[in-house]
């Protein structure tokens, strides 16, 4: 599987961005997506994740930081996942990557990202004025 991340820049803050991670090498359905982020002298820390449920549905997980203001979503048939980042603040400056597990994790490792056996080379989101 090769992920491929795109979409970052500078924004200033307040403003948005869209990621996308565009998945190839096979079928997307099913998988788990995530993102991550990791900003200059920290750790890789966990932002957003899209899992499936087990049935006919994906359900999304969000970091606390960036909750109400980012959204995932995804599309199977175009073995896309997008991260859509509204009301950025600086403190979300960081590289960001997206990550993929062909199997479902269970719940609490889902934002671990020692769980994900692909990830994307990441996109650089500076948010700065």
């Amino acid at each position: 599987v090769q992920l491929q991340a795109s979409g970052g820049g500078l924004v200033q803050p307040g403003g948005s961005l869209r990621l996308s991670c565009a998945a190839s090498g096979r079928p997307f359905a099913g998988s788990t997506v995530a993102w991550f982020r990791q900003a200059p002298g920290k750790e890789r820390e966990f932002v957003s994740a899209s899992r499936w449920n087990g049935g006919s549905a994906y359900n999304s997980y969000y970091s606390d930081s960036v909750k109400g203001r980012f959204t995932i979503s995804r599309d199977n048939a175009k073995n896309t996942v997008d991260l859509q980042m509204n009301g950025l603040k600086r403190e979300d400056t960081a590289v960001y990557y997206c990550a993929l597990r062909i199997s479902r994790p269970i719940l609490s490792m889902v934002g671990v990202d020692s769980a994900y056996d692909h990830w994307g080379q990441g996109t650089q989101v500076t948010v700065s004025s």
